[in-house]
């Protein structure tokens, strides 16, 4: 691995373990296998385990935790990673009922994590879990961008599912390398609306970041995912857009 790349491993769903800079960072810990989790209000159904098992995990620098109340972004097997790692960064409503290692950051608030070779500074970005006004229902959720001296910057998205959210980011920070981008457009009873991006509204995100790499996660693993990986490449394609698309096969590193 080159000092100024990335590696992904998509481990499935929405839980990526990137590694920049010399860091180790993990994205929305899921373990649990296969099975209905949640509670008797709200259950989801996982189809399929981890491509990982998470004693295969390196040793972490960072969570990055896009929110804590749902079971397809942190499960019981999961939290048990979490609470493994120095840092756990995430928003404040999830920090306040996590406790330690959670570290509560706002939208547009960072934080540097320093490793053997390198520096990584981690900034919160805006997020919406569904459609307008569904926060209440849904509860807060955040994305980050990743970026350091000599590296590849990264957003990953979380699960966001308002497109309009992604071009103020693309505003506001540098040009983004790669885009790490929750899609599935997954539904609930409780909501009217996708709860993440529909293929169609991640394509409009692809164009409105302008990263070169688009690698699509949460795409599969859960029931309540209403569209697939194939939607998403479809989409891609129809729009002109199928060369920036990098879908990870799960359990296989690769390279940006």
């Amino acid at each position: 691995m080159s000092a100024g790349s990335l590696r992904v491993i998509h481990i499935g769903g929405p839980t990526v373990l990137l590694q920049l800079g010399g860091l180790s960072l993990l994205v929305d810990p899921t373990f649990d296998p296969p099975g209905e989790v949640g509670s008797a209000t709200r259950t989801l159904t996982k189809l399929r385990g981890p491509a990982l098992e998470a004693t295969a995990l390196p040793p972490l620098d960072a969570v990055l935790l896009s929110h804590d109340q749902h079971a397809d972004n942190l499960d019981a097997a999961g939290r048990a990673v979490l609470a493994t790692a120095p840092i756990a960064l995430t928003t404040p409503l999830a920090a306040e009922r996590l406790g330690q290692p959670a570290r509560a950051l706002e939208p547009w608030e960072s934080v540097t994590l320093v490793g053997e070779t390198s520096e990584v500074t981690v900034t919160a970005v805006p997020a919406r879990h569904g459609p307008i006004g569904s926060e209440p229902v849904i509860g807060p959720v955040t994305g980050f961008v990743l970026t350091g001296d000599g590296l590849p910057t990264v957003y990953v998205s979380g699960d966001n599912s308002a497109p309009e959210l992604v071009e103020e980011i693309a505003a506001r920070v540098p040009p983004v390398d790669v885009a790490v981008l929750f899609a599935g457009a997954a539904r609930t009873p409780s909501v009217d609306g996708a709860l993440t991006l529909t293929a169609t509204d991640a394509v409009a995100a692809a164009r409105a970041i302008g990263a070169p790499v688009v690698v699509p996660v949460h795409t599969e693993g859960w029931a309540h995912f209403s569209e697939s990986t194939d939607d998403l490449v479809r989409a891609f394609a129809a729009a002109g857009l199928g060369a920036l698309l990098r879908v990870p096969e799960r359990g296989i590193p690769f390279e940006i």
